[in-house]
C-alpha cells in the first residue's frame, strides 16, 4: 500500500482548516464579549444543531423511528434535560426493534 501524498495533503489541510477555524471562534469570543443578542442566540444553537441534524434522518424514516423519535420529545418535556431524552429515544428504538409488531413494521413510504 503506498501513500498518495495529495490524499494525504489534502486531509492535514482540511483539518488545520478545521482546527483554525475552531481555535478562532473560541479565541474571537475570549478575547472580546459578544452582544447580548449574540448570547440569546447562542444559548439557542445546541436544539437547532439536534433538529437539524435529526430531521432529514426521520423524513425518510419508517414508522419504528417515527415512534422512538416521539418517545424522545415525551422525554424531553418530561425532563428538559438532552441527554435522558436522547437516551430515552435510543432506548425506545431498541426495545421497538425487538418487539414482533406488524403495524410497526408495515412499508413506509420513501421521498422521491
Amino acid at each position: 500500500m503506498s501513500v498518495r501524498w495529495d490524499v494525504l495533503l489534502a486531509i492535514l489541510g482540511m483539518a488545520a482548516a478545521s482546527y483554525a477555524l475552531r481555535a478562532g471562534g473560541y479565541a474571537l469570543l475570549r478575547a472580546t464579549r459578544p452582544p447580548p443578542f449574540v448570547q440569546s442566540m447562542l444559548t439557542y444553537l445546541p436544539g437547532c444543531i439536534f433538529v437539524a441534524f435529526v430531521t432529514p434522518a426521520l423524513l425518510d424514516a419508517g414508522p419504528t423511528r417515527w415512534v422512538a423519535a416521539g418517545c424522545v420529545v415525551g422525554v424531553m418535556l418530561a425532563t428538559r434535560n438532552y441527554t435522558i431524552a436522547i437516551l430515552g429515544g435510543v432506548a425506545a428504538l431498541w426495545l421497538l426493534t425487538l418487539l414482533p409488531s406488524p403495524a410497526l413494521s408495515l412499508p413506509w413510504p420513501s421521498l422521491p
